[in-house]
């Protein structure tokens, strides 16, 4: 059964999360450097960090991060993925009370990660860590469920077989995101993204939802000898498509 605690959902998933979840498009790096400011000099604050497959095209863009992350398992496999950045600096903290100073920061950014966030304490948060005129970026990779044959079969199998599929899905964040920002105004954009996967990656990239049952779980079984016979029936070369739309929201907070 999922833990009921956000920040213990990814606990048992870490390895698979690592692995095996999609990254992000580099066009949102552009958007940021060309509508957000950032620049080397930025110092940006990646909140719930997880294992750090956004915050490192943060440091790639030469820019100073502060990862936040309140998942121990999660912070210490972030901090052996970014080891060779020294502008990274891992904290241990939360969206509601990140552990950095007042006005410490140009930017705060969130990836695939706002929809578990008290979204009224995060907000007040991001408003006191920020610097007047500060920026808040939230990102989600949305897949794109009904695109392709396989796709839709994927869905099926998660409504199917997810222990809480319907209740945490982010969708259900980015639908009022206004109240991370209200009431001043905010923007969007949206790029694609694609991520081409053999079947041992799929099931990996299957297990890093919070939402799957593991192994032991009554469920863990089925659900893998379903995803097996998807996979058999629409690969290609021995590959499936998983198809995504980036969805960047961005913003003062207000």
């Amino acid at each position: 059964m999922a833990a009921s605690n956000p920040t213990e959902r990814f606990s048992s998933r870490v390895d698979n999360y690592l692995r095996y979840r999609p990254g992000y498009p580099t066009e949102v790096i552009d958007l940021l450097h060309n509508e957000c400011g950032l620049t080397e000099d930025s110092r940006v604050a990646d909140i719930a960090y997880g294992t750090g497959i956004f915050t490192r095209l943060l440091l790639e863009s030469g820019s100073r991060v502060f990862g936040v992350e309140p998942n121990a398992e999660m912070r210490r496999a972030g901090e052996e993925f970014l080891a060779d950045y020294p502008r990274f600096t891992s904290l241990a903290g939360s969206a509601e009370a990140t552990t950095l100073p007042e006005q410490s920061v140009d930017i705060v950014t969130a990836a695939q990660a706002a929809h578990w966030f008290d979204r009224e304490k995060a907000r007040c948060e991001f408003q006191r860590i920020l610097e007047p005129g500060g920026w808040m970026v939230l990102l989600w990779n949305e897949r794109r469920n009904g695109s392709t044959p396989f796709l839709e079969a994927y869905e099926q199998l998660l409504q199917t077989f997810g222990t809480d599929y319907g209740a945490v899905r982010h969708e259900h964040t980015t639908l009022a995101i206004d109240a991370f920002f209200s009431p001043l105004p905010f923007r969007t954009r949206t790029f694609a993204m694609r991520q081409e996967v053999d079947y041992p990656a799929l099931e990996g990239r299957l297990l890093s939802s919070s939402y799957t049952p593991q192994p032991g779980h009554a469920q863990y079984q089925a659900m893998l000898t379903e995803l097996r016979r998807i996979f058999d029936a629409w690969q290609s070369q021995g590959r499936v498509a998983l198809e995504y739309d980036t969805r960047v929201f961005y913003g003062r907070p207000g």
